[in-house]
């Protein structure tokens, strides 16, 4: 780690859950927490690449311990907080991180319109992005109440406050229910030192929606929707979720936050 990471150790004492640690956010997120001192409790449901990036935290000098997770299957999430309560001791942060997006590469996998959406893709894409949340939430709140309060910190989309009809009908659906559940929560636990929170992120680098390939052209077209001029990094939509998880956002509870180059500010 670097001299000016370690000296801005912001979650230093903290022990954080990461759910879809396996990805690319869920990635940036466990390396970006260990550099700020947190202990992290990886899980995915991709076992194999998520001991692959408790490889890669541990290599940088963090500490981390990675555990297999289906977020839909209650006894798996139940038990992945069991293994990391039995390793750290305790939790402070869980990050919701897990979710999918558009299904498959056809139609019959795709979220798509109401009219033509197969069920199996409604009640998948609910059962990750909103299920999901809510098990793990069950499961993990009680251990922050425990440890004397935390922060849950919920990736949500800019899709959950406008709605989309490129991002898909359920997309849309799964994480507008993710910000109401948000602030829901946020009420009902804040008399627990429990602060819930959604990050909104726009359109991320690098992007692919229904198998169209990257021009110059989409991508101008892309970039043009965001009044700052560029899309998204996993890096922009990690560091407000260290400030999130660190004590800094102390009076910080029920926000939905766009992390978006303006896009919500415009539309």
């Amino acid at each position: 780690m670097s001299a000016a990471l370690d000296a801005s150790r912001r979650l230093a004492g903290k022990i954080a859950l990461i759910t879809g640690a396996a990805g690319a956010q869920g990635r940036a997120a466990a390396m970006t927490f260990a550099r700020h001192g947190a202990k992290l409790a990886l899980a995915d449901i991709d076992e194999t690449r998520v001991q692959e990036v408790r490889s890669q935290v541990e290599a940088a000098g963090g500490e981390a311990f990675a555990v297999g997770v289906d977020v839909t299957q209650e006894a798996s999430v139940r038990d992945m907080v069991e293994a990391s309560l039995k390793h750290f001791g305790m939790l402070n942060v869980l990050y919701n991180n897990a979710g999918i997006n558009n299904g498959g590469p056809t139609e019959a996998e795709r979220d798509v319109d109401v009219v033509r959406l197969p069920i199996e893709i409604w009640q998948r894409m609910m059962g990750v992005n909103l299920t999901g949340v809510f098990l793990c939430c069950k499961h993990a709140i009680p251990a922050l109440i425990a440890a004397g309060g935390g922060s849950v910190i919920n990736i949500s989309s800019t899709a959950g406050i406008l709605g989309s009809s490129l991002s898909g009908h359920t997309y849309s659906a799964s994480k507008g229910g993710l910000n109401s559940l948000t602030r829901s929560m946020a009420a009902a636990y804040a008399k627990h030192k429990v602060r819930v929170n959604a990050i909104c992120p726009g359109s991320l680098e690098p992007v692919m929606r229904f198998g169209i390939p990257r021009t110059p052209e989409r991508q101008k077209m892309l970039e043009s929707n965001y009044p700052l001029g560029r899309l998204g990094t996993e890096e922009d939509v990690v560091q407000l979720a260290v400030h999130l998880a660190s004590d800094e956002s102390s009076w910080t509870t029920g926000a939905v936050i766009p992390v978006d180059g303006g896009f919500t500010s415009t539309s």
